[in-house]
């Protein structure tokens, strides 16, 4: 089995859409999602996703099923130092040093700020999400791999987010999501492809072939929009801090 999923194109969060150029961004990502065989679409209720997916799924003449879940991880989380509202990406370095367990797979929805927020069922929501649709389709999550009742290789894209995405590839990969979320950077309209990996019959875990893959871009001669860009050095003020 294959597993896509696709950033929504560069947002404008304002409208719940998609920009002028997030426009031009999703037209090249048709252009090379049209080629794919898949045998099912899932979105994200969000526009910007609903907008993304629209581009390729009316080039092909399909549609797509709305999941709930799909929606972005936007569940907060509060500083410990200041009390302030936080996603659970972006934490400062100083901060992950301080607290190690967050990039714990066993350990890091029982650090104290995470376990008293919304977080953690905010997250078995995604989790038993992504587990009815691979159930569906064959694949049946027992402990920290899947029982491969059906093998096959169907693919399955999902329109989405990066939160989004990096929850749903923490569970299938068993690791704490704020170590993906933390340390990986998707631009907009990228594509990021897994793959079941069934060594031993009837068992199978998954595995990434690419993340974060932005060649219909490039091939276009399209700059990837890096939005929420990180500041590669501190003394540039026009970058995020």
């Amino acid at each position: 089995m294959r597993l896509i999923f696709v950033r929504h194109g560069d947002p404008d969060y304002e409208k719940d859409s998609v920009t002028q150029k997030g426009e031009r961004e999703i037209t090249l990502l048709a252009d090379k999602m049209q080629k794919e065989d898949a045998a099912a679409f899932y979105l994200s209720p969000k526009g910007r996703a609903q907008k993304t997916a629209a581009a390729t799924l009316g080039r092909i003449g399909r549609t797509g099923v709305t999941l709930e879940w799909l929606k972005e991880f936007t569940t907060p989380v509060r500083l410990p130092d200041t009390g302030e509202e936080h996603l659970i990406w972006d934490f400062m370095p100083s901060m992950m040093d301080k607290y190690p367990d967050l990039y714990s797979a066993e350990r890091w929805l029982q650090v104290p700020f995470i376990a008293q927020s919304g977080v953690p069922a905010a997250y078995a929501e995604v989790c038993r999400g992504i587990d009815g649709v691979l159930q569906a389709h064959g694949y049946r999550r027992r402990g920290t791999y899947y029982e491969a009742e059906r093998p096959n290789r169907e693919t399955l894209v999902f329109f989405c987010h990066f939160g989004a995405t990096g929850i749903v590839l923490s569970h299938l990969f068993h690791m704490s999501p704020v170590a993906l979320l933390q340390h990986f950077c998707a631009a907009p309209s990228s594509v990021t492809t897994v793959y079941s990996e069934e060594r031993e019959k009837g068992i199978a875990s998954f595995r990434c072939a690419s993340y974060g893959d932005v060649s219909h871009l490039y091939a276009a001669g399209e700059p990837p929009a890096f939005s929420g860009r990180f500041c590669e050095t501190y003394d540039n003020f026009e970058e995020r801090h």
